[in-house]
């Protein structure tokens, strides 16, 4: 057994950083990524920033499906900032490290993120659902009050769930391994380095992140259906509207469960897929949800072609 000087020796021993093995080791194949991911987060951040504007200048756009598309656009836009930027620098350094404190910082924000974003397309769900099946009560219901509560339950959730994961994770003993064969943080890959057993640990983050994916799944699977039928049920142009206006909504909520599902059906799998499922999870999810919502939706299109006429070229008076 060891000595009592030998258990301090170890627990200071504690590891400063971590090593990201990143997406590849071709030079050539980095600098490419590096060119490409720069010019995807760049668009991808002003994608979400334009329809954030855009909602908020048009007094048209002041409801509650755009108040939560707004919000869904502000966590998508963190959501690609939390390891995009220091992915992008890594593939044009040699070095490729992120402190303790910045590994741990990755993993609170991608679940605080992750989990924020699972409980919005829910509450985007109820406001689909009570727009299209109660229509009369709409108003009533989705008022200003109701929908910032929504937004704060989002967040709460968020927090909630990555409090689950991290209160034990900042806990563990990191005193060998540091080498993390992805590109940012990914919290089933670093516990496993953590000084001690963590089966009962990785078992539960598989659990709590699982039960929370299952949940919302679930939910917006139901909801979509019933809505689905209702508007099937309806032979109208407003009707085909509505139509529009879910299909947009279902292929977000496909896009962001689809790799999000895979990632903890397998979480521990060596194969390479994992990182192209993370790189579409983090990076073209983000990007695609605001081509979807600008190209699938008249009432966004029109806003910003209006706000371009006045603000962006307006005539001259001379």
């Amino acid at each position: 057994m060891p000595t009592t000087k030998q258990m301090e020796k170890q627990n200071h021993s504690i590891v400063s950083e971590f090593i990201l093995l990143g997406l590849t080791e071709f030079r050539e194949l980095q600098l490419c990524l590096f060119l490409f991911f720069s010019i995807i987060y760049v668009v991808t951040v002003l994608g979400n920033l334009m329809i954030i504007f855009v909602v908020k200048l048009d007094p048209q756009l002041h409801s509650p499906m755009y108040f939560l598309l707004a919000n869904l656009s502000f966590i998508d836009m963190s959501l690609a900032s939390f390891a995009t930027p220091k992915m992008i620098c890594n593939l044009i350094s040699e070095y490729k490290a992120i402190s303790y404190k910045g590994c741990m910082a990755q993993m609170f924000f991608l679940h605080l993120l992750g989990g924020s974003e699972m409980m919005l397309l829910v509450a985007m769900a109820i406001d689909r659902f009570i727009a299209i099946c109660k229509p009369l009560h709409y108003k009533n219901i989705m008022n200003h009050h109701v929908c910032i509560g929504l937004a704060l339950l989002s967040w709460t959730t968020g927090f909630v769930h990555t409090m689950s994961q991290m209160v034990f994770t900042v806990t563990l003993p990191f005193c060998g391994p540091n080498v993390v064969d992805s590109f940012f943080c990914d919290l089933p890959r670093v516990i496993r380095l953590a000084c001690t057993d963590t089966y009962i640990l990785e078992l539960l983050v598989i659990a709590f992140s699982g039960l929370l994916a299952l949940f919302c799944f679930t939910f917006l699977f139901i909801s979509y259906s019933i809505i689905l039928i209702t508007v099937r049920c309806r032979s109208s142009t407003r009707s085909s509207k509505a139509l529009s206006t879910l299909s947009a909504h279902i292929t977000v909520v496909v896009l962001f469960f689809g790799p999000c599902i895979f990632i903890y059906i397998w979480p521990f799998s060596k194969i390479s897929i994992d990182k192209i499922l993370s790189v579409f999870y983090t990076i073209f999810t983000p990007l695609l949800n605001p081509i979807i919502y600008t190209f699938r939706n008249k009432d966004m299109r029109k806003a910003i072609r209006k706000i371009k006429k006045k603000h962006v070229s307006p005539r001259s008076t001379f």
